[in-house]
């Protein structure tokens, strides 16, 4: 019991009072705010206000899908969900869990809040996922995801959420950023993320 309640433990620390900013990605027509958050006003347009609970969506299977695949699956069965009622929505915001949160936005698109997203943090490192950063920057290295022990032990019933995939590129990167060798990281695809520096 103790061995599944510590699987279980989310571990990850996102830091939401973000300084940095990003341009987010369209994924199946719609924005979409991957552990950030739009700096447009906007609206949760889902029952209850607090998002779309897809649970156990992505379970089962030995292999793990990337991030992305992930991403691009829950982005369409909401979009797709919600056409059937007549919603239309600008973008979606997934946040933790497996939890995706529909939007509509409140005010007008300029060329300055279209797409911009305060970016999280994990470990203290701002994670630009499927986004790209404002400032110009250069690549130090790439990273990859190494084996998910959740969905080796339990037989690919269980795999881990999109930010504990996160947590593993953080966990190995952490190191170089307290020692100021590397600014943030992005994530753009597959199972792997680039370590960055920022250049003045």
């Amino acid at each position: 019991m103790r061995l599944l309640t510590t699987i279980f433990l989310f571990v990850l620390t996102i830091n939401t009072v973000a300084q940095e900013y990003s341009r987010v990605r369209a994924i199946n027509g719609v924005d979409a705010y991957i552990l950030s958050e739009p700096v447009r006003d906007y609206k949760v347009v889902s029952g209850t206000g607090k998002g779309i609970q897809w649970g156990s969506f992505i379970t089962g299977g030995l292999i793990n899908e990337s991030i992305s695949t992930k991403l691009s699956k829950y982005v369409k069965s909401i979009v797709k969900q919600l056409k059937k009622d007549n919603i239309t929505i600008d973008g979606v915001i997934y946040s933790d869990g497996k939890n995706v949160s529909a939007i509509q936005y409140l005010d007008e698109k300029t060329e300055e809040n279209n797409k911009k997203a305060m970016v999280y943090k994990i470990y203290g490192m701002p994670f630009y996922v499927l986004s790209e950063p404002l400032k110009e920057y250069k690549l130090v290295k790439e990273v990859g995801g190494g084996i998910k022990w959740k969905s080796a032990f339990t037989g690919g019933l269980l795999n881990n959420s999109i930010e504990q995939d996160l947590e593993r590129f953080a966990k190995k990167l952490r190191k170089s950023f307290r020692k100021g060798k590397i600014d943030a990281v992005i994530y753009r695809q597959g199972k792997k993320a680039e370590a960055i520096r920022f250049i003045d």
